[in-house]
């Protein structure tokens, strides 16, 4: 699995994928209940327009004959009063349920006497048989109250009551009879006649005068139209997942062929280890586009710095071997002829050696990244101690109580200031000047000589590793060309900076600049 999974490729489209099938379900379900609310409104809209047809005719005193309820399937109607007796039901109507009322056998009660509609409609959802068919209906309920009248506190009788169905029979009916002889002769006449009622003037219980009408309206079409959205939506989705999964995977595979390119070419690169070699730059202008450049760009850097090293070897190596040869020689020499041999030269490159070797080791602390201490040092007392070693006299303007406190290593910035002397002796004609001035936050150390100069050309040269301006000058003069590297480097580890440039009148001025601590 994790194999399968190991390729951004897969994830992508796996990820995808999983996405728009969570939008889809979710979008398709949202879809699916509100097409289902929509359905069931109008059906509910459709059962309460029905149910206030009735319930108008029925407010108006229309005997049950009259009322001509619809005997559609599509709209049942149960006329139900307020002391829950069925008055009057739809043709056909075999059995229903949520109106409250499961009864479709007609009873006897009062004729209707008209009345007012209730404007609410109450909303349900139920199941009726009709004709032997049964489906599920949306039900609204509309409710016809009593008009008031003066004669509601009167005891009146009538010998009919009207029928749902449109047949009657004849039963007395008094409003001082009691609740139980009225069930039983509402029971008789039911049995009698499942369509049968009996007329009566108006007049007994409210209840029995307040009746309401329940009309519905078929849920089958709504239930179908759902399962239809659903068998589509189970059909399409697994067919639009595949499709997106399809396109996901060509476009990413399309979007990573560079990316497999650089891989290839760095994989190469690495066998040959010819680093002179580039990966291929897409012509777009995204992020692979811009990952190429940038890896070109490091290999560049990683070749200048392997190439600058490969000359630092060679250099080094051509610096150690000739003090070495001299000194063989003349050990050489010494041994076969003892009176001519040169102790004094033999110590002169011995050193030579040694200084060389320092110079080297602390090169290559410096490139491996070795940070200073971050101690105080005594700025004013490393000038002055390095003016006294060279013979000369250091210009420390103003005096700071601190003595120009700095952070760092004394040895390494001592070293600068030694290098950058060595250097300033070694190419005046007859002054070296050495001066600590403060500008801003940082303490300015400038060493100057009347000597013939750097080339602006040159300024920035003058710092690499084994350079030497004189040509013509002998080695033992020139020195191996790694002191104004070794004093920049180390510049750079304190944060400061360290610049050749001109002095005024003539001549080479060198200025290291080191922030002030505090």
């Amino acid at each position: 699995m994790r194999r399968l999974f190991g390729s951004v490729r897969a994830r992508a489209t796996v990820a995808a994928t999983l996405v728009v099938a969570v939008v889809l379900v979710a979008a398709g379900t949202a879809v699916v209940l509100s097409l289902r609310a929509n359905l069931i409104d109008r059906a509910g809209a459709d059962a309460e327009s029905a149910a206030r047809k009735v319930a108008a005719r029925l407010a108006t005193g229309m005997s049950w004959d009259a009322l001509d309820l619809p005997d559609d399937d599509d709209e049942p109607v149960q006329i139900v009063d307020g002391t829950g007796r069925v008055r009057a039901v739809s043709e056909d109507l075999e059995s229903v349920s949520g109106t409250g009322t499961s009864g479709v056998r007609p009873s006897a009660g009062p004729a209707p006497a008209g009345g007012t509609l209730d404007d609410d409609a109450h909303l349900s959802s139920g199941e009726a048989v009709i004709d032997g068919d049964r489906g599920t209906y949306r039900w609204a309920a509309i409710e016809v109250k009593p008009r008031e009248s003066e004669d509601d506190s009167d005891t009146g009788s009538g010998p009919d009551t009207g029928s749902g169905s449109g047949s009657g029979s004849d039963t007395g009916s008094s409003g001082g009879d009691s609740e139980a002889q009225a069930e039983t002769d509402d029971d008789s006449d039911s049995d009698s006649d499942s369509g049968a009622g009996s007329e009566a003037e108006p007049g007994g219980d409210d209840d029995a005068r307040t009746f309401t009408v329940f009309a519905g309206a078929p849920l089958d079409a709504a239930d179908s139209a759902v399962r239809t959205a659903l068998t589509v939506m189970l059909i399409g989705l697994p067919v639009l997942l595949a499709v997106v999964a399809a396109v996901t995977w060509a476009v990413t595979r399309r979007a990573l062929r560079p990316v497999e390119g650089i891989r290839a070419e760095l994989d190469a690169i690495t066998g040959s280890r010819d680093l002179a070699r580039r990966v291929p730059e897409p012509a777009t202008h995204d992020e692979i586009a811009a990952l190429a450049r940038t890896t070109n760009a490091t290999l560049a850097a990683l070749q200048d710095a392997v190439d600058k090293q490969r000359r630092f070897v060679a250099d080094a190596s051509h610096e150690l071997r000739s003090p070495i040869a001299s000194l063989r020689t003349q050990l050489e020499v010494g041994a076969e002829h003892p009176e001519f041999l040169d102790l004094d030269g033999a110590v002169e490159d011995t050193v030579r050696l040694q200084h060389l070797a320092a110079d080297l080791l602390l090169l290559a602390r410096l490139d491996a990244g070795e940070r200073p201490p971050d101690r105080p040092v005594r700025l004013a007392d490393l000038v002055a101690r390095e003016a006294a070693e060279h013979g000369l006299r250091a210009r420390i303007e103003p005096e700071r109580a601190d003595g120009y406190e700095v952070r760092g290593s004394a040895p390494q910035l001592g070293r600068i200031l030694g290098n950058l002397l060595d250097n300033a002796r070694r190419h005046a004609r007859t002054e070296v000047a050495l001066a600590l001035r403060q500008e801003g936050a940082d303490a300015v150390v400038t060493v100057s000589d009347d000597g013939p100069g750097v080339p602006p050309a040159e300024r920035d040269r003058v710092f690499e590793r084994f350079v030497r301006l004189d040509d013509a000058r002998t080695r033992d003069e020139g020195g191996a060309g790694l002191g104004l590297a070794i004093a920049r480097d180390a510049a750079h580890r304190h944060g400061g900076s360290l610049v050749a440039g001109e002095r005024p009148g003539g001549g080479a001025e060198f200025v290291l600049r080191v922030p002030l601590s505090g």
